[in-house]
C-alpha cells in the first residue's frame, strides 16, 4: 500500500488568524490620543486581534472628554474618530464573576472586567496598570 503525500496550503499573512489580546482602556488611550506611551503600546498590539469588555466605549468617551476639557479638542476628536473604526471586539462580561474577581484581587470592578475577559478568552491582558498586571499574572498563571 502506497503512502499518500500530505499537502498543506497556508493562507497569506493577511489571512492568518491573529492572536487575541485583551487591551485595557489606558493602553488604547495611549495609542488613540497621542500619549507618550502610545508608540510602545502600538508596537505591543501590532498584528493582534484586540478584545475588550463593552465598558471600553464609556472609558474612551471619558478619556476624550478629559482631553477636550484640557484644551486638546483636536486630539480628542481625532482619537474618537480613530476609535470608531478600530477593529476591536467588544464582549459582555459576567457580572457576578467580575465582582468576585474584583474582591479576590482587590482591584476595581472595571479592571476585573478586563481580567475576566482575558481568562475567558485565554488571552494575554495588555495594561499599564501594575496592580492589574499582578492580578492577571496570578489569575492567568503567567510566568511573565
Amino acid at each position: 500500500m502506497s503512502r499518500r503525500r500530505l499537502f498543506s496550503a497556508q493562507p497569506g499573512a493577511s489571512l492568518r488568524v491573529r492572536r487575541p489580546v485583551v487591551v485595557d482602556a489606558a493602553v488604547l488611550a495611549a495609542v488613540l490620543f497621542d500619549e507618550p506611551e502610545g508608540p510602545a503600546a502600538l508596537r505591543e498590539l501590532a498584528g493582534m486581534s484586540l478584545h475588550a469588555p463593552q465598558l471600553i466605549d464609556y472609558e474612551m468617551a471619558s478619556v476624550a472628554l478629559a482631553k477636550a476639557l484640557a484644551g486638546l479638542g483636536d486630539i480628542a476628536a481625532q482619537g474618537l474618530a480613530d476609535y470608531k473604526v478600530l477593529a476591536l471586539e467588544r464582549a459582555w462580561v459576567e457580572p457576578v464573576a467580575q465582582a468576585s474577581l474584583a474582591m479576590s484581587y482587590r482591584i476595581t470592578s472595571y479592571d476585573a472586567a478586563y481580567l475576566w475577559l482575558a481568562a475567558a478568552l485565554q488571552a494575554p491582558l495588555i495594561t499599564f496598570d501594575a496592580k492589574l498586571a499582578r492580578a492577571a499574572r496570578r489569575h492567568l498563571g503567567s510566568n511573565d
